[in-house]
């Protein structure tokens, strides 16, 4: 059971079913939090709350909200007021609809929380949902209302427990306007072979093995200066030209991407020609066992010297045989004497 201290209660409703949950944050931050200081002495800068008609500090259990009308008027707002909203997601998490996950956008992904369930009670209709969940292979589109506002949720199953994902309305999701290069670019197969085969090159991650390189150099930085030793100098950055053609980066990043994995790396990089369009992405394909566009081009070239050489021998052959047999006629035909 989660022990952490959850920051909504309330229920689901599934139909006529009703579960009683608790809703607990299912992420934490690990970054490393700064003060902010007074740069000539280190002393800390505090942000102190005042009442404009009073000019006295004011504590966090005085302070209240209110809505500020066009006039400049401010209208109190209590937690009363709140509680009795004529919403039925109040104190709800309410199911509308049941899709295939694949109709969510992940633009649309916000705060995710695990539902727990509250109490001995819950249990049955708890797991009720999350099986039903498992066998449809949909997710549940919910509505519930939470830190002043009616929110979207998807609801899915994770492990042995339900997860709601808050969701984006939306209107509140930007179109990718202006985004995308407005010029035309043509991107050549070769291109796109050499792509292919960087990306088998780098092939899959276990996420389990990233971590946060620059929490990590922070934590170090601070350590140092705990021990009263200088911090640690960044490296000195690569120093390289402007890369112009495109072919010749994707050619260095599939040799280096194998140099780092330990793979030997030919005098090319070895590619393979994309297949026909298909609705779906293959499977990962083996990049070895051909040549690579620059060795087949080579490859051409020796081809046609050759022939050109082959053609070029056999006219000079020719042109000597008649050459001789023009001469030999020559000298066997007699010569008339004068009279």
């Amino acid at each position: 059971m989660l022990h952490v201290r959850s920051i909504w209660n309330g229920a689901i409703s599934f139909g006529l079913v009703s579960i009683p949950i608790k809703l607990v944050n299912a992420t934490e931050n690990h970054s490393i939090s700064f003060r902010q200081i007074h740069s000539e002495d280190g002393g800390r800068i505090r942000y102190r709350k005042f009442c404009e008609l009073e000019d006295r500090e004011v504590t966090q259990g005085e302070i209240g909200k209110g809505y500020e009308d066009a006039d400049g008027t401010i209208i109190p707002i209590t937690e009363e007021d709140l509680s009795r909203l004529p919403l039925p997601t109040a104190k709800t998490i309410e199911i509308v609809a049941f899709v295939p996950a694949d109709r969510i956008d992940p633009l649309q992904m916000d705060a995710a929380y695990y539902l727990q369930a509250g109490g001995a009670p819950a249990a049955k209709p708890y797991t009720l949902l999350r099986e039903a969940l498992k066998r449809s292979n949909r997710v549940a589109i919910a509505k519930y209302a939470l830190r002043g506002r009616e929110r979207l949720g998807m609801l899915r199953v994770v492990g042995d427990a339900i997860a709601m994902h808050g969701l984006l309305w939306p209107d509140e999701v930007r179109a990718p306007e202006g985004v995308a290069p407005d010029t035309d670019v043509t991107v050549r197969d070769q291109e796109l072979d050499l792509a292919d085969a960087l990306m088998d090159t780098l092939g899959e991650v276990d996420l389990e093995d990233l971590h946060d390189e620059y929490r990590e150099a922070v934590e170090e930085v601070i350590a140092a200066k705990v021990a009263g030793e200088a911090p640690p100098q960044a490296p000195e950055p690569a120093t390289g030209g402007k890369v112009l053609d495109l072919m010749a980066a994707l050619e260095n990043s599939v040799r280096a991407a194998r140099e780092s994995r330990g793979e030997e790396a030919g005098d090319h990089a070895e590619v393979k020609p994309l297949p026909a369009r298909k609705t779906s992405r293959a499977a990962p394909k083996q990049t070895g066992g051909k040549k690579s566009t620059s060795t087949a081009k080579k490859t051409a070239a020796k081809k046609t010297t050759a022939s050109s050489a082959k053609k070029s021998t056999a006219k000079s052959a020719q042109s000597a045989k008649k050459t001789t047999a023009k001469s030999t006629a020559k000298k066997s035909t007699p010569r008339k004497r004068s009279a």
